[in-house]
């Protein structure tokens, strides 16, 4: 199992200590130290949807200005604007066997899919 994310992001912080309490091995991937290529952000994308993956949530979003968020309108965009910005990407994500399961932390969805 892998997870993405960055270290001091909270959603993160939730989703490995419930991984650690459930002992349940893992690999952490920093996508801000270490990168992201954009075949994975496709990947992503075509698992749960490029508006899912690009958090329009986030501080980065909103520092964005308005006429570049206007521009992001398609999946090629989002994935051009998470790879200049990669704490725009919604966090953490989990593969399994290769892969994408999970985006972002629910408790109830982790213990469904990954607590077997």
């Amino acid at each position: 199992m892998i997870v993405y994310g960055i270290p001091n992001c909270n959603t993160v912080k939730k989703a490995r200590i419930w991984l650690s309490e459930q002992g349940i091995d893992y690999e952490f991937r920093d996508f801000k130290k270490q990168g992201i290529t954009a075949g994975k952000l496709e990947e992503w994308c075509n698992v749960f949807g490029w508006e899912k993956v690009l958090n329009k949530k986030g501080t980065t979003w909103k520092k964005i200005s308005a006429e570049q968020q206007a521009l992001v309108t398609s999946q090629p965009a989002a994935v051009a604007l998470m790879l200049e910005n990669t704490s725009a990407i919604k966090r953490p994500v989990i593969e399994q066997d290769g892969k994408a399961v999970l985006i972002s932390f629910d408790e109830d969805l982790y213990n469904k899919l990954l607590n077997k």
